[in-house]
Protein backbone atom coordinates (compact mmCIF):
# COMPACT_ATOMS: atom_id res chain seq x y z
CA UNK A 1 0.00 0.00 0.00
CA UNK A 2 1.25 3.53 -0.75
CA UNK A 3 0.96 4.71 2.83
CA UNK A 4 3.49 2.13 3.99
CA UNK A 5 5.94 4.80 2.84
CA UNK A 6 4.87 7.07 5.69
CA UNK A 7 6.79 6.71 8.93
CA UNK A 8 4.37 5.16 11.43
CA UNK A 9 5.42 7.22 14.40
CA UNK A 10 3.44 9.60 16.54
CA UNK A 11 5.07 12.69 15.05
CA UNK A 12 4.21 11.67 11.47
CA UNK A 13 0.62 10.86 12.37
CA UNK A 14 0.19 14.16 14.24
CA UNK A 15 1.59 16.04 11.27
CA UNK A 16 -0.60 14.03 8.93
CA UNK A 17 -3.67 14.94 10.95
CA UNK A 18 -2.59 18.59 10.90
CA UNK A 19 -2.19 18.58 7.10
CA UNK A 20 -5.61 17.04 6.49
CA UNK A 21 -7.22 19.27 9.12
CA UNK A 22 -5.81 22.37 7.43
CA UNK A 23 -7.07 21.28 4.01
CA UNK A 24 -10.53 20.75 5.48
CA UNK A 25 -10.40 24.10 7.30
CA UNK A 26 -9.84 25.89 3.98
CA UNK A 27 -12.70 24.14 2.20
CA UNK A 28 -11.04 21.09 0.60
CA UNK A 29 -12.83 18.47 2.72
CA UNK A 30 -14.54 16.98 -0.36
CA UNK A 31 -11.13 16.09 -1.79
CA UNK A 32 -9.99 14.55 1.50
CA UNK A 33 -13.15 12.44 1.56
CA UNK A 34 -12.56 11.18 -1.99
CA UNK A 35 -9.03 10.02 -1.11
CA UNK A 36 -10.37 7.33 1.30
CA UNK A 37 -7.75 8.20 3.90
CA UNK A 38 -9.17 6.00 6.66
CA UNK A 39 -8.99 2.94 4.43
CA UNK A 40 -5.19 3.23 4.30
CA UNK A 41 -4.38 4.26 7.85
CA UNK A 42 -5.60 1.82 10.47
CA UNK A 43 -6.01 4.02 13.54
CA UNK A 44 -9.26 2.57 14.84
CA UNK A 45 -10.96 5.92 14.41
CA UNK A 46 -11.22 8.68 11.86
CA UNK A 47 -8.07 10.79 11.88
CA UNK A 48 -9.99 13.89 10.83
CA UNK A 49 -13.52 15.12 11.26
CA UNK A 50 -14.93 16.48 8.05
CA UNK A 51 -16.43 19.94 8.17
CA UNK A 52 -16.77 23.06 6.07
CA UNK A 53 -14.77 26.24 5.73
CA UNK A 54 -15.79 29.26 7.80
CA UNK A 55 -17.95 31.94 6.22
CA UNK A 56 -15.00 34.34 6.08
CA UNK A 57 -12.95 31.81 4.11
CA UNK A 58 -15.89 30.90 1.86
CA UNK A 59 -15.87 34.47 0.57
CA UNK A 60 -12.34 33.96 -0.78
CA UNK A 61 -11.61 32.34 -4.11
CA UNK A 62 -10.53 28.71 -4.18
CA UNK A 63 -7.08 29.81 -5.36
CA UNK A 64 -6.69 32.19 -2.40
CA UNK A 65 -7.80 29.50 0.07
CA UNK A 66 -5.28 27.08 -1.42
CA UNK A 67 -2.47 29.63 -0.99
CA UNK A 68 -3.47 30.33 2.62
CA UNK A 69 -3.56 26.60 3.37
CA UNK A 70 -0.02 26.14 2.04
CA UNK A 71 1.24 29.13 4.04
CA UNK A 72 -0.30 27.73 7.23
CA UNK A 73 1.26 24.29 6.62
CA UNK A 74 4.75 25.78 6.63
CA UNK A 75 8.08 25.60 4.79
CA UNK A 76 7.75 22.41 2.75
CA UNK A 77 4.28 23.20 1.46
CA UNK A 78 5.27 26.80 0.71
CA UNK A 79 8.14 25.47 -1.41
CA UNK A 80 5.73 23.08 -3.15
CA UNK A 81 3.44 26.01 -3.92
CA UNK A 82 6.38 27.94 -5.38
CA UNK A 83 7.17 24.95 -7.60
CA UNK A 84 3.52 24.71 -8.70
CA UNK A 85 3.61 28.42 -9.59
CA UNK A 86 6.11 27.49 -12.33
CA UNK A 87 3.86 24.77 -13.80
CA UNK A 88 1.19 26.25 -16.11
CA UNK A 89 0.65 22.72 -17.40
CA UNK A 90 -0.74 21.63 -14.01
CA UNK A 91 -2.41 24.59 -12.29
CA UNK A 92 -4.94 27.04 -13.77
CA UNK A 93 -3.93 30.64 -14.43
CA UNK A 94 -5.73 32.05 -11.37
CA UNK A 95 -4.10 29.50 -9.04
CA UNK A 96 -0.67 30.07 -10.56
CA UNK A 97 -1.02 33.84 -10.11
CA UNK A 98 -2.13 33.37 -6.50
CA UNK A 99 0.74 30.99 -5.69
CA UNK A 100 3.23 33.62 -6.81
CA UNK A 101 2.13 35.63 -3.75
CA UNK A 102 3.27 32.93 -1.34
CA UNK A 103 5.07 34.39 1.65
CA UNK A 104 7.12 32.81 4.41
CA UNK A 105 5.42 33.98 7.63
CA UNK A 106 8.05 32.39 9.83
CA UNK A 107 9.68 34.12 12.81
CA UNK A 108 13.45 34.32 12.99
CA UNK A 109 15.40 31.57 14.74
CA UNK A 110 17.16 32.87 17.89
CA UNK A 111 20.72 33.90 17.13
CA UNK A 112 22.22 31.47 19.64
CA UNK A 113 20.66 28.55 17.70
CA UNK A 114 22.06 29.94 14.44
CA UNK A 115 25.51 30.22 16.02
CA UNK A 116 25.23 26.65 17.30
CA UNK A 117 24.39 25.50 13.75
CA UNK A 118 27.49 27.28 12.41
CA UNK A 119 29.60 25.67 15.13
CA UNK A 120 28.30 22.18 14.24
CA UNK A 121 28.93 22.70 10.54
CA UNK A 122 32.29 24.49 10.55
CA UNK A 123 33.75 23.05 13.75
CA UNK A 124 34.51 26.38 15.45
CA UNK A 125 32.39 28.87 17.42
CA UNK A 126 31.43 32.10 15.66
CA UNK A 127 33.72 34.09 17.98
CA UNK A 128 36.73 32.32 16.46
CA UNK A 129 35.45 32.47 12.86
CA UNK A 130 34.19 36.05 12.65
CA UNK A 131 35.33 39.39 13.93
CA UNK A 132 31.68 40.46 14.10
CA UNK A 133 28.37 38.63 13.66
CA UNK A 134 25.11 40.61 13.78
CA UNK A 135 22.26 39.28 15.93
CA UNK A 136 19.47 40.73 13.80
CA UNK A 137 19.04 38.78 10.54
CA UNK A 138 19.06 40.57 7.20
CA UNK A 139 16.39 38.21 5.89
CA UNK A 140 14.40 35.19 7.09
CA UNK A 141 12.89 32.47 4.92
CA UNK A 142 11.36 29.03 5.27
CA UNK A 143 14.65 27.13 4.97
CA UNK A 144 17.31 29.59 6.10
CA UNK A 145 18.04 33.02 7.43
CA UNK A 146 20.80 35.47 6.57
CA UNK A 147 23.08 37.44 8.92
CA UNK A 148 25.72 40.03 8.20
CA UNK A 149 29.19 39.69 9.62
CA UNK A 150 32.87 40.52 9.31
CA UNK A 151 35.76 38.11 8.87
CA UNK A 152 38.92 38.36 10.98
CA UNK A 153 40.69 40.03 8.01
CA UNK A 154 38.00 42.74 7.84
CA UNK A 155 36.07 41.50 4.79
CA UNK A 156 32.32 42.12 4.94
CA UNK A 157 30.25 38.96 4.48
CA UNK A 158 26.72 37.60 4.64
CA UNK A 159 26.13 34.19 6.19
CA UNK A 160 23.18 32.08 5.04
CA UNK A 161 22.38 29.44 7.69
CA UNK A 162 19.91 26.57 7.42
CA UNK A 163 17.28 26.49 10.14
CA UNK A 164 18.12 23.83 12.77
CA UNK A 165 15.89 20.75 12.48
CA UNK A 166 14.28 21.84 9.22
CA UNK A 167 15.46 18.71 7.36
CA UNK A 168 13.43 16.34 9.60
CA UNK A 169 10.31 18.48 9.15
CA UNK A 170 10.80 18.43 5.39
CA UNK A 171 11.32 14.65 5.27
CA UNK A 172 8.10 14.04 7.23
CA UNK A 173 6.18 16.38 4.93
CA UNK A 174 7.66 14.76 1.82
CA UNK A 175 6.50 11.33 3.02
CA UNK A 176 3.00 12.72 3.53
CA UNK A 177 3.03 14.39 0.11
CA UNK A 178 4.07 11.14 -1.56
CA UNK A 179 1.28 9.24 0.18
CA UNK A 180 -1.28 11.86 -0.89
CA UNK A 181 0.09 11.82 -4.44
CA UNK A 182 -0.48 8.06 -4.70
CA UNK A 183 -4.04 8.45 -3.45
CA UNK A 184 -4.72 11.36 -5.83
CA UNK A 185 -3.70 9.23 -8.81
CA UNK A 186 -5.73 6.30 -7.50
CA UNK A 187 -8.97 7.93 -6.37
CA UNK A 188 -9.47 11.41 -7.82
CA UNK A 189 -11.11 11.52 -11.26
CA UNK A 190 -8.41 12.46 -13.79
CA UNK A 191 -5.75 12.34 -11.07
CA UNK A 192 -3.43 10.22 -13.19
CA UNK A 193 -3.38 12.90 -15.89
CA UNK A 194 -1.14 15.23 -13.85
CA UNK A 195 1.44 12.67 -12.69
CA UNK A 196 1.24 13.84 -9.07
CA UNK A 197 3.70 11.14 -7.95
CA UNK A 198 6.23 12.34 -10.55
CA UNK A 199 5.69 15.92 -9.41
CA UNK A 200 6.44 15.03 -5.77
CA UNK A 201 9.54 13.09 -6.85
CA UNK A 202 10.72 16.15 -8.79
CA UNK A 203 9.97 18.35 -5.78
CA UNK A 204 11.87 15.99 -3.47
CA UNK A 205 14.94 16.19 -5.71
CA UNK A 206 14.65 19.99 -5.99
CA UNK A 207 14.28 20.68 -2.28
CA UNK A 208 17.11 18.28 -1.37
CA UNK A 209 19.37 20.19 -3.74
CA UNK A 210 18.22 23.47 -2.20
CA UNK A 211 18.99 22.20 1.31
CA UNK A 212 22.64 21.61 0.34
CA UNK A 213 24.25 25.05 0.55
CA UNK A 214 27.60 23.76 -0.70
CA UNK A 215 25.84 22.89 -3.99
CA UNK A 216 24.45 26.42 -4.12
CA UNK A 217 27.99 27.71 -3.54
CA UNK A 218 29.29 25.74 -6.54
CA UNK A 219 26.42 27.03 -8.68
CA UNK A 220 27.21 30.59 -7.58
CA UNK A 221 30.81 30.12 -8.70
CA UNK A 222 29.64 28.80 -12.09
CA UNK A 223 27.62 31.97 -12.62
CA UNK A 224 30.61 34.04 -11.53
CA UNK A 225 32.83 32.24 -14.06
CA UNK A 226 30.25 32.68 -16.83
CA UNK A 227 30.16 36.45 -16.28
CA UNK A 228 33.74 37.06 -15.16
CA UNK A 229 34.38 39.46 -18.07
CA UNK A 230 30.98 41.16 -17.99
CA UNK A 231 31.04 44.54 -16.21
CA UNK A 232 27.24 44.82 -16.21
CA UNK A 233 26.77 42.03 -13.67
CA UNK A 234 28.42 41.01 -10.41
CA UNK A 235 28.15 37.65 -8.64
CA UNK A 236 29.18 37.51 -4.94
CA UNK A 237 32.35 35.64 -4.05
CA UNK A 238 32.02 32.38 -2.07
CA UNK A 239 34.21 31.94 1.03
CA UNK A 240 34.73 28.18 1.04
CA UNK A 241 36.54 28.08 4.37
CA UNK A 242 33.30 29.29 5.97
CA UNK A 243 30.87 27.22 3.87
CA UNK A 244 29.34 23.74 4.26
CA UNK A 245 26.09 21.89 3.69
CA UNK A 246 24.16 24.04 6.18
CA UNK A 247 26.16 27.29 5.99
CA UNK A 248 26.95 29.47 2.97
CA UNK A 249 29.20 32.49 3.42
CA UNK A 250 29.29 35.08 0.63
CA UNK A 251 30.85 38.45 -0.03
CA UNK A 252 28.64 41.32 1.17
CA UNK A 253 27.66 43.51 -1.79
CA UNK A 254 26.07 46.92 -1.22
CA UNK A 255 23.39 47.99 -3.66
CA UNK A 256 19.82 49.15 -4.19
CA UNK A 257 16.98 46.69 -4.67
CA UNK A 258 15.89 46.80 -8.31
CA UNK A 259 12.25 47.51 -7.36
CA UNK A 260 13.12 50.75 -5.49
CA UNK A 261 12.86 53.09 -8.46
CA UNK A 262 13.00 56.37 -6.54
CA UNK A 263 16.22 55.35 -4.78
CA UNK A 264 17.71 54.33 -8.13
CA UNK A 265 16.85 57.72 -9.62
CA UNK A 266 18.23 59.53 -6.56
CA UNK A 267 21.51 57.66 -7.10
CA UNK A 268 21.68 59.00 -10.73
CA UNK A 269 21.12 55.53 -12.20
CA UNK A 270 19.40 55.04 -15.58
CA UNK A 271 16.30 52.84 -15.37
CA UNK A 272 16.27 52.12 -19.12
CA UNK A 273 19.88 50.92 -19.08
CA UNK A 274 19.18 48.80 -15.99
CA UNK A 275 16.24 47.15 -17.81
CA UNK A 276 18.39 46.52 -20.89
CA UNK A 277 21.29 45.12 -18.83
CA UNK A 278 18.95 42.83 -16.89
CA UNK A 279 17.35 41.44 -20.06
CA UNK A 280 20.69 40.90 -21.81
CA UNK A 281 22.15 39.21 -18.76
CA UNK A 282 19.18 36.86 -18.40
CA UNK A 283 19.14 35.97 -22.12
CA UNK A 284 22.88 35.25 -21.97
CA UNK A 285 22.21 32.88 -19.09
CA UNK A 286 19.59 31.07 -21.19
CA UNK A 287 20.95 31.07 -24.74
CA UNK A 288 24.72 31.21 -24.25
CA UNK A 289 25.48 29.45 -20.96
CA UNK A 290 22.39 27.24 -20.70
CA UNK A 291 22.24 27.90 -16.94
CA UNK A 292 19.75 30.51 -15.71
CA UNK A 293 18.50 31.97 -12.43
CA UNK A 294 15.00 30.49 -12.03
CA UNK A 295 13.80 32.85 -9.27
CA UNK A 296 14.63 36.42 -10.37
CA UNK A 297 12.34 38.34 -8.02
CA UNK A 298 13.32 41.87 -6.87
CA UNK A 299 14.80 40.64 -3.58
CA UNK A 300 17.42 38.66 -5.51
CA UNK A 301 18.58 41.51 -7.77
CA UNK A 302 20.45 44.62 -6.59
CA UNK A 303 21.73 47.52 -8.66
CA UNK A 304 25.27 48.84 -8.20
CA UNK A 305 27.00 52.00 -9.44
CA UNK A 306 27.31 52.14 -13.23
CA UNK A 307 23.86 50.49 -13.70
CA UNK A 308 25.43 47.09 -13.02
CA UNK A 309 23.41 44.28 -11.46
CA UNK A 310 24.24 41.95 -8.61
CA UNK A 311 22.44 38.59 -8.47
CA UNK A 312 21.81 36.58 -5.28
CA UNK A 313 20.30 33.26 -4.21
CA UNK A 314 21.15 30.54 -6.72
CA UNK A 315 19.26 27.80 -4.89
CA UNK A 316 16.78 27.46 -7.78
CA UNK A 317 18.31 27.35 -11.26
CA UNK A 318 17.27 25.93 -14.62
CA UNK A 319 19.35 24.29 -17.33
CA UNK A 320 18.97 24.13 -21.11
CA UNK A 321 21.14 21.96 -23.34
CA UNK A 322 21.84 22.85 -26.99
CA UNK A 323 18.93 20.78 -28.31
CA UNK A 324 16.48 22.35 -25.88
CA UNK A 325 17.72 25.86 -26.68
CA UNK A 326 17.25 25.21 -30.40
CA UNK A 327 13.82 23.69 -29.82
CA UNK A 328 12.71 26.70 -27.76
CA UNK A 329 14.04 29.10 -30.40
CA UNK A 330 12.27 27.28 -33.22
CA UNK A 331 8.97 27.28 -31.32
CA UNK A 332 9.17 31.02 -30.57
CA UNK A 333 10.05 31.83 -34.18
CA UNK A 334 7.14 29.72 -35.45
CA UNK A 335 4.74 31.64 -33.18
CA UNK A 336 6.17 35.06 -34.07
CA UNK A 337 6.09 34.22 -37.81
CA UNK A 338 2.53 32.75 -37.61
CA UNK A 339 3.69 29.46 -39.10
CA UNK A 340 1.29 26.90 -37.56
CA UNK A 341 2.25 24.04 -39.90
CA UNK A 342 5.92 24.46 -39.06
CA UNK A 343 5.03 24.69 -35.38
CA UNK A 344 3.21 21.34 -35.48
CA UNK A 345 6.09 19.84 -37.46
CA UNK A 346 8.44 20.93 -34.66
CA UNK A 347 6.23 19.20 -32.09
CA UNK A 348 6.14 16.06 -34.21
CA UNK A 349 9.90 16.10 -34.71
CA UNK A 350 10.58 16.56 -31.00
CA UNK A 351 8.40 13.58 -30.11
CA UNK A 352 6.15 15.70 -27.86
CA UNK A 353 3.15 15.23 -30.14
CA UNK A 354 1.81 11.69 -29.97
CA UNK A 355 -0.76 9.80 -32.02
CA UNK A 356 -3.60 10.38 -29.56
CA UNK A 357 -3.49 14.13 -30.14
CA UNK A 358 -6.23 15.57 -32.31
CA UNK A 359 -4.15 17.35 -34.95
CA UNK A 360 -7.08 19.22 -36.50
CA UNK A 361 -8.27 20.60 -33.18
CA UNK A 362 -4.70 21.40 -32.12
CA UNK A 363 -4.06 23.25 -35.37
CA UNK A 364 -7.28 25.24 -34.92
CA UNK A 365 -6.42 26.23 -31.35
CA UNK A 366 -2.82 27.15 -32.22
CA UNK A 367 -4.05 29.26 -35.16
CA UNK A 368 -6.46 31.14 -32.92
CA UNK A 369 -3.73 31.54 -30.29
CA UNK A 370 -1.27 33.00 -32.81
CA UNK A 371 -3.94 35.27 -34.36
CA UNK A 372 -4.73 36.68 -30.90
CA UNK A 373 -1.08 37.63 -30.41
CA UNK A 374 -0.46 38.78 -33.98
CA UNK A 375 -2.69 41.83 -33.60
CA UNK A 376 -0.70 42.99 -30.56
CA UNK A 377 1.91 45.65 -31.27
CA UNK A 378 5.45 44.35 -31.04
CA UNK A 379 6.32 46.67 -28.17
CA UNK A 380 3.28 45.41 -26.24
CA UNK A 381 3.98 41.71 -26.81
CA UNK A 382 4.91 39.84 -23.63
CA UNK A 383 7.08 36.85 -24.47
CA UNK A 384 6.79 35.33 -20.97
CA UNK A 385 2.97 35.37 -21.05
CA UNK A 386 2.99 34.11 -24.63
CA UNK A 387 5.10 31.12 -23.63
CA UNK A 388 2.88 30.34 -20.61
CA UNK A 389 -0.31 30.52 -22.73
CA UNK A 390 1.32 28.31 -25.37
CA UNK A 391 2.20 25.68 -22.76
CA UNK A 392 -1.39 25.69 -21.49
CA UNK A 393 -2.72 24.88 -24.97
CA UNK A 394 -0.28 22.00 -25.34
CA UNK A 395 -1.27 20.72 -21.90
CA UNK A 396 -4.91 20.40 -23.00
CA UNK A 397 -3.69 17.93 -25.62
CA UNK A 398 -1.49 16.10 -23.08
CA UNK A 399 1.68 17.28 -24.78
CA UNK A 400 4.31 17.40 -22.03
CA UNK A 401 6.84 20.20 -21.87
CA UNK A 402 10.30 19.75 -20.25
CA UNK A 403 10.28 20.99 -16.65
CA UNK A 404 13.19 23.37 -17.33
CA UNK A 405 11.09 25.15 -19.96
CA UNK A 406 8.39 25.55 -17.29
CA UNK A 407 10.95 27.23 -15.04
CA UNK A 408 12.10 29.38 -17.94
CA UNK A 409 8.59 30.56 -18.78
CA UNK A 410 8.05 31.80 -15.22
CA UNK A 411 11.52 33.37 -14.95
CA UNK A 412 11.11 35.06 -18.35
CA UNK A 413 7.71 36.36 -17.28
CA UNK A 414 9.25 37.80 -14.08
CA UNK A 415 12.21 39.41 -15.87
CA UNK A 416 9.94 40.92 -18.50
CA UNK A 417 7.74 42.37 -15.76
CA UNK A 418 10.76 43.93 -14.03
CA UNK A 419 11.90 45.40 -17.35
CA UNK A 420 8.53 47.02 -18.06
CA UNK A 421 8.37 48.45 -14.54
CA UNK A 422 11.75 50.11 -15.11
CA UNK A 423 11.02 51.17 -18.70
CA UNK A 424 7.41 51.29 -20.02
CA UNK A 425 8.79 50.98 -23.59
CA UNK A 426 10.86 47.90 -22.77
CA UNK A 427 10.59 45.29 -25.54
CA UNK A 428 11.77 41.75 -24.75
CA UNK A 429 11.24 40.64 -28.35
CA UNK A 430 13.93 43.03 -29.60
CA UNK A 431 16.26 41.87 -26.84
CA UNK A 432 15.65 38.23 -27.71
CA UNK A 433 15.91 38.49 -31.51
CA UNK A 434 19.75 38.57 -31.86
CA UNK A 435 20.13 35.55 -29.55
CA UNK A 436 17.57 33.54 -31.52
CA UNK A 437 19.12 34.49 -34.85
CA UNK A 438 22.58 33.48 -33.63
CA UNK A 439 21.32 30.06 -32.49
CA UNK A 440 19.67 29.44 -35.87
CA UNK A 441 22.83 30.59 -37.63
CA UNK A 442 25.02 28.29 -35.52
CA UNK A 443 22.61 25.42 -36.15
CA UNK A 444 23.10 25.67 -39.91
CA UNK A 445 26.83 26.37 -39.84
CA UNK A 446 29.10 23.90 -41.71
CA UNK A 447 30.84 22.89 -38.48
CA UNK A 448 27.58 22.04 -36.71
CA UNK A 449 26.25 20.15 -39.75
CA UNK A 450 29.44 18.08 -39.85
CA UNK A 451 29.14 17.35 -36.12
CA UNK A 452 25.48 16.29 -36.48
CA UNK A 453 26.34 14.09 -39.46
CA UNK A 454 29.13 12.37 -37.53
CA UNK A 455 26.78 11.82 -34.55
CA UNK A 456 24.12 10.30 -36.84
CA UNK A 457 26.64 7.98 -38.48
CA UNK A 458 27.85 6.88 -35.05
CA UNK A 459 24.28 6.07 -34.00
CA UNK A 460 23.68 3.98 -37.14
CA UNK A 461 27.00 2.24 -36.65
CA UNK A 462 26.07 1.29 -33.06
CA UNK A 463 22.63 0.14 -34.24
CA UNK A 464 24.19 -1.99 -37.01
CA UNK A 465 26.46 -3.71 -34.50
CA UNK A 466 23.73 -4.48 -31.95
CA UNK A 467 20.85 -5.32 -34.32
CA UNK A 468 21.92 -8.89 -35.31
CA UNK A 469 22.39 -9.89 -31.66
CA UNK A 470 19.04 -8.33 -30.68
CA UNK A 471 17.23 -10.21 -33.47
CA UNK A 472 18.92 -13.46 -32.50
CA UNK A 473 17.91 -13.04 -28.84
CA UNK A 474 14.33 -12.19 -29.87
CA UNK A 475 14.02 -15.36 -32.01
CA UNK A 476 15.57 -17.51 -29.24
CA UNK A 477 13.02 -16.24 -26.73
CA UNK A 478 10.16 -17.08 -29.09
CA UNK A 479 11.57 -20.57 -29.78
CA UNK A 480 11.91 -21.34 -26.06
CA UNK A 481 8.50 -19.85 -25.14
CA UNK A 482 10.17 -17.16 -23.03
CA UNK A 483 8.78 -14.17 -24.90
CA UNK A 484 6.60 -12.12 -22.55
CA UNK A 485 4.45 -9.03 -22.95
CA UNK A 486 3.72 -6.99 -19.82
CA UNK A 487 0.30 -5.33 -19.78
CA UNK A 488 -0.49 -2.53 -17.36
CA UNK A 489 -4.05 -1.76 -16.32
CA UNK A 490 -4.85 1.78 -15.22
CA UNK A 491 -7.79 2.90 -13.11
CA UNK A 492 -8.86 -0.68 -12.26
CA UNK A 493 -8.20 -0.19 -8.54
CA UNK A 494 -10.58 2.77 -8.50
CA UNK A 495 -13.28 0.66 -10.18
CA UNK A 496 -12.82 -2.15 -7.62
CA UNK A 497 -13.01 0.36 -4.74
CA UNK A 498 -16.17 2.00 -6.16
CA UNK A 499 -17.78 -1.42 -6.64
CA UNK A 500 -16.84 -2.33 -3.06
CA UNK A 501 -18.50 0.85 -1.78
CA UNK A 502 -21.61 0.26 -3.88
CA UNK A 503 -21.88 -3.37 -2.70
CA UNK A 504 -21.56 -2.32 0.94
CA UNK A 505 -24.28 0.30 0.54
CA UNK A 506 -26.61 -2.15 -1.19
CA UNK A 507 -26.04 -4.70 1.58
CA UNK A 508 -26.64 -2.02 4.18
CA UNK A 509 -29.85 -0.99 2.43
CA UNK A 510 -31.06 -4.60 2.35
CA UNK A 511 -30.50 -4.92 6.11
CA UNK A 512 -32.51 -1.72 6.67
CA UNK A 513 -35.29 -3.01 4.38
CA UNK A 514 -35.34 -6.35 6.25
CA UNK A 515 -35.66 -4.52 9.58
CA UNK A 516 -38.56 -2.46 8.29
CA UNK A 517 -40.39 -5.51 6.84
CA UNK A 518 -39.77 -7.63 9.95
CA UNK A 519 -40.91 -4.82 12.25
CA UNK A 520 -44.05 -4.34 10.17
CA UNK A 521 -44.91 -8.04 10.48
CA UNK A 522 -44.37 -7.92 14.24
CA UNK A 523 -46.68 -4.89 14.43
CA UNK A 524 -49.46 -6.97 12.89
CA UNK A 525 -49.17 -9.78 15.45
CA UNK A 526 -49.99 -7.79 18.57
CA UNK A 527 -47.89 -10.28 20.58
CA UNK A 528 -45.04 -9.88 23.05
CA UNK A 529 -44.29 -6.95 25.39
CA UNK A 530 -46.30 -3.84 24.50
CA UNK A 531 -45.59 -0.11 24.75
CA UNK A 532 -48.36 2.43 24.08
CA UNK A 533 -50.32 -0.39 22.48
CA UNK A 534 -47.54 -1.43 20.09
CA UNK A 535 -45.13 -4.41 20.25
CA UNK A 536 -41.78 -3.29 21.70
CA UNK A 537 -39.80 -5.48 19.24
CA UNK A 538 -41.53 -3.76 16.32
CA UNK A 539 -40.74 -0.30 17.72
CA UNK A 540 -37.11 -1.27 18.30
CA UNK A 541 -36.85 -2.58 14.72
CA UNK A 542 -38.25 0.67 13.30
CA UNK A 543 -35.87 2.72 15.48
CA UNK A 544 -32.83 0.69 14.38
CA UNK A 545 -33.86 0.98 10.71
CA UNK A 546 -34.32 4.75 11.07
CA UNK A 547 -30.97 5.21 12.79
CA UNK A 548 -29.11 3.11 10.18
CA UNK A 549 -30.93 4.78 7.30
CA UNK A 550 -30.04 8.24 8.62
CA UNK A 551 -26.37 7.22 8.89
CA UNK A 552 -26.40 5.85 5.34
CA UNK A 553 -27.94 9.06 4.00
CA UNK A 554 -25.29 11.19 5.75
CA UNK A 555 -22.47 9.04 4.31
CA UNK A 556 -23.90 9.37 0.79
CA UNK A 557 -24.32 13.15 1.11
CA UNK A 558 -20.75 13.55 2.45
CA UNK A 559 -19.32 11.63 -0.49
CA UNK A 560 -20.86 14.17 -2.86
CA UNK A 561 -22.37 11.41 -5.02
CA UNK A 562 -26.14 10.82 -4.95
Amino acid sequence: MPFNRINRNIRSLKRYRQVLGTLIKYGFGHIVEQLNIDYYIELGKRIVTLGTASRELERLTQAARFRLALEELGPTFIKLGQLLSTRPDIVPADVMEELQKLQDHIPAVPTDQIMAQIHRELGYPTEELFKDFEDTPLATASIAQVHRGTLKNGEQIVCKVRRPGIESIIETDLDIMMGLAYLIEKHLPGGDMYDSVGLVKEFRRTIHRELDFSREGRTTERFAANFADDETVHIPKVFWDYTGQTVLTLEYVAGIKISRHNELLDADLDLKIIAKNGAENFLKQVFIHGLFHADPHPGNIYVRPGNALCLFDFGMVGRLDDDLKLHLTELLLCVLQRDVDRLIMQLLYSGELHDESNLKSLKRDLTEFIDDYYDILLQDLKIGKLLIDFIRILTEYRIKFPSNLMLLSRALFAMEGLGRQLDPNFNMVEQLRPFAEQIIKDRHSPGNIAKETARTLQSYHALGKSLPQDIKEFINRINHNKFKIDLEHRGFERLVNDLDKSTNRISFSMVIAALIIGSSLIMQTDKGPMLFGFPILGLLGYSAAGFLGFGLAIAILRSGRM
